[in-house]
């Protein structure tokens, strides 16, 4: 029987995961439970999209995380075409300033990343639970915490540190970055696409509904537009972005407004949502003729536009420019205008690459003569959590 990795990603009402082929890392099923607490709903599919998989419990079912994992191990084996599941690895947004590397979970390092929570309060708590549901559940598993924040260890202190006091920094209020583990696998990607960019100095934009850009300097992350949270940077699906902190203090005192309301409004209220008052979706807005939608999209591109003229700043120049994730792999009037915005580096769009750009494939988007190279590049978290999995506890192999 060969060797399985079952990667997890948890957030608050779902439980996304993925089984991976340990030898080789092809997808053998993928899925997610969605709607935990209120009305359940498992949905798996091989590697082809054929369903395998699909189950919903009644409304008001309240599923735990627990419930969630108890019922994957207990079905998985079924549709894994012989394959054991031996490890799992898991992505855990916030690694602290303690973790720069993937790490075997034991209950020390469990105890530790709990300690994180208030660094990552809307996330953290969410990617642990299962981490313990699987610790209770299946004990003799093996599993690997893979962190979103660990690629931008290598920004230099001046580029992660505030202009607090420094009592502040060491206690670990700095600039982390996130989206780390997608970054990391568009650096893998850049050798085997475009050498130059791999080499150079290269600007990753993971636009999603979470949305970041991240500088690189030779494949290493140099700057990040997130910052001590993943609310910074970007506009987002829901997420403001940058925000003055005065914008903070002024909704405490003149809307008396407390931190768990501020903190809504700044997370699921703002964004691309916020500014239309139609939607989060990209999509729902580019096919929209509202005013609300325009200014959404217009807002975006222009934040956009400003993150990338501070990143070539940082990094002294600019090769390449590499989208990816939901709205970076498949918004092509986005990236047209984002290009357009970026004449003034070298960037020259070839607009026919752009509106063809197959689904699910590395293509180059710049024109011959571009002083930039731009790519579209399909991110995989996936992969790369199962890849750090397999190295940690199989050795590298199955």
């Amino acid at each position: 029987m060969t060797d399985a990795i079952v990667v997890v990603n948890a957030g608050s009402s779902s439980l996304k995961f993925a089984v991976l082929a340990a030898c080789n890392l092809r997808p053998l099923v993928s899925g997610q439970v969605e709607g935990l607490q209120t009305a359940p709903h498992v949905h798996v599919v091989a590697e082809g999209g054929e369903v395998v998989l699909e189950h919903r419990w009644p409304d008001g079912s309240h599923l735990s995380h627990e419930d969630a994992v108890a019922y994957l191990l207990d079905q998985l084996h079924n549709h894994l075409d012989g394959h054991q599941i031996k490890a799992v690895g898991h992505r855990i947004v916030h690694g602290g300033p303690v973790y720069s590397q993937p790490v075997v979970l034991t209950p020390e390092v469990l105890a530790q990343l709990q300690t994180f929570i208030p660094l990552a309060p809307l996330h953290q708590p969410h990617n642990l639970t299962p981490v313990q549901a699987v610790a209770k559940l299946a004990p003799h598993l093996s599993q690997v915490a893979c962190f979103d924040t660990a690629f931008h260890a290598t920004n230099p202190p001046v580029s992660q540190a505030f202009a607090l006091p420094a009592e502040l920094l060491e206690a670990g209020v700095r600039r982390y970055g996130f989206h780390g583990l997608s970054y990391e696998f568009i650096s893998t990607r850049l050798p085997e696409v475009d050498a130059r960019a791999a080499q150079g100095k290269t600007v990753a934009l993971h636009l999603g509904n979470g949305a970041s850009m991240c500088a690189m300097q030779a494949g290493r992350s140099v700057a990040s537009t997130m910052g001590f949270t993943a609310l910074d940077g970007l506009p987002m699906g829901t997420r403001c972005g940058s925000i003055d902190a005065g914008v903070v203090l002024w909704l405490m005192d003149q809307r008396g407004l407390g931190a768990r309301q501020i903190e809504k409004l700044l997370y699921n209220q703002s964004g691309l949502l916020g500014v239309s008052g139609e939607s989060s979706d990209m999509r729902t807005l580019l096919a929209s003729g509202s005013e609300g939608a325009r200014r959404a999209v217009d807002l975006y591109v222009y934040r956009i536009g400003r993150e990338l003229g501070s990143l070539a700043a940082a990094l002294g120049g600019l090769d390449a420019m590499v989208f990816t994730a939901g709205i970076g792999e498949h918004a092509a009037p986005v990236r047209e205008r984002v290009c357009a915005d970026a004449a003034w580096l070298g960037v020259k769009l070839d607009r026919e690459a752009n509106a063809s750009a197959p689904s699910g494939q590395a293509v180059r988007i710049s024109a011959p003569d571009s002083a930039v190279d731009v790519w579209v590049i399909p991110t995989n978290e996936e992969r790369m959590i199962a890849l750090h999995t397999r190295t940690l506890v199989l050795g590298g192999g199955a």
